[in-house]
């Protein structure tokens, strides 16, 4: 049985039983989305399904689900459903996981092909007991994929690889991904208790080394607010996203998935959210999602076509 299917949080989550309780505030209407009733929903559903597949839209309750698979959108969530990791604003399990499927690959491309994407994101949970972190799997999906749809562009959320031998990225990189996304989550100060397994500036360096491997390739990252970060502090992360030639930047707001999880510490304002949009796109970025919805992967393939577009305009292209 798949930990989606487990209905009361305390048993989908039982690494996280000795937590302490943090009681979930009420969204504001900005945040508030509609039940997924689609019939697009339900088919993209259907297709993950029969095809074997995660998802990190069901995985991490992403609010965006209905919206995204009733348009036939999903992020593919390979290397299985249980992370090696313990961060404590995530919906994922952490636990032992099982051995890579080495079929998966295929599948992951048999439905990209039957879902008929012009885009599509491929994610991870983190896999700290495998050598390579996971790389070659990476490596695999994304050959797969083009030889099935040639003509489909391909962004990547990967974990840090932090346990592996630097070499380990350029498996990634070589198999020339069109995106290359790896999320700093959140300002430095906030690491400790929101994503403690993971290090900040070896994730900052992560993303500078995909461009001095390929320049070409784009990079991305993105953040949460509304975790107890401050705006100065969020705007010296866009400094140093922007030091590492970062080119695409997404910020959303947090949103705690179960009592057990890291507290909300606020709701961010819409307007709020328009002013970060506009300091980022005044530090350099290419192109900047920041809204209290966006999520990595939401409205990713409109938002790549306006990368590159942006790119051209840079270069002084039409």
């Amino acid at each position: 049985m798949s930990p989606r299917d487990l209905k009361i949080p305390g048993e989908r989550h039982p690494e996280k039983a000795h937590r302490p309780d943090n009681a979930q505030p009420k969204k504001p209407d900005w945040i508030r989305v509609k039940a997924p009733t689609s019939a697009g929903y339900k088919q993209t559903r259907d297709i993950m399904r029969e095809h074997k597949l995660v998802t990190v839209c069901e995985e991490a309750g992403c609010p965006n689900v209905g919206e995204c698979w009733s348009q036939g959108h999903a992020t593919m969530m390979i290397m299985g459903e249980i992370c090696t990791r313990g961060c404590t604003f995530c919906n994922v399990a952490t636990g032992k996981p099982d051995a890579l499927d080495v079929f998966e690959p295929g599948r992951v491309a048999d439905a990209v092909k039957k879902l008929g994407l012009n885009h599509v994101v491929i994610t991870s949970v983190d896999r700290d007991d495998v050598d390579d972190g996971g790389a070659e799997h990476f490596a695999q999906t994304i050959r797969a994929v083009r030889r099935q749809s040639p003509g489909t562009t391909i962004e990547i959320l990967t974990p840090d690889f932090l346990k592996c031998d630097p070499s380990v990225l350029e498996t990634v990189v070589k198999a020339k991904p069109d995106v290359f996304n790896h999320n700093l989550e959140t300002v430095p100060s906030l690491y400790p208790s929101v994503r403690p397994g993971a290090r900040y500036f070896h994730s900052l360096r992560l993303l500078q080394r995909v461009k001095e491997i390929d320049p070409t390739m784009f990079t991305k990252s993105g953040l949460m607010v509304g975790l107890g970060e401050t705006a100065q502090e969020v705007r010296q992360v866009m400094d140093d996203m922007r030091s590492a030639d970062i080119d695409f930047l997404t910020i959303g707001q947090y949103l705690q998935p179960t009592s057990k999880h890291h507290r909300v510490d606020r709701f961010v304002t819409p307007d709020e959210f328009k002013a970060y949009e506009k300091a980022a796109y005044g530090k350099g970025f290419l192109m900047v999602s920041a809204t209290p919805l966006t999520r990595s992967s939401y409205h990713a393939g409109d938002d790549f076509e306006r990368l590159r577009e942006a790119r051209l305009k840079k270069l002084g292209k039409k």
